[in-house]
């Protein structure tokens, strides 16, 4: 199974191995992607550990979790003619 977490975004490739050690010491770990410019993290883990004991890990971590509102609706205006000429 897979879990995916939102951060904040990072630059430090440093604290980005750490994260990436840290997360596979835990049992049921078997991998994990850190995406630094969308600011997700996915966890690839089995049954045996729960998304919640790998969101206290990413918070100890310096990884606190971001809530996102995916219902935001997005509205945008008709596009103008100048929009179709090229």
């Amino acid at each position: 199974m897979y879990s995916t977490f939102n951060v904040s975004k990072t630059e430090c490739m440093t604290c980005t191995n750490k994260t990436l050690k840290s997360l596979g010491s835990l049992q049921g770990v078997f991998g994990a992607e850190i995406d630094q410019i969308d600011g997700k993290i996915t966890v690839s883990h089995t049954d045996e550990i729960s998304r919640m004991k790998i969101a206290e890990m990413l918070f100890s971590l310096g990884y606190p979790e971001i809530e996102t509102n995916t219902e935001t609706e997005v509205i945008c205006d008709e596009p103008s003619i100048w929009g179709y000429v090229l």
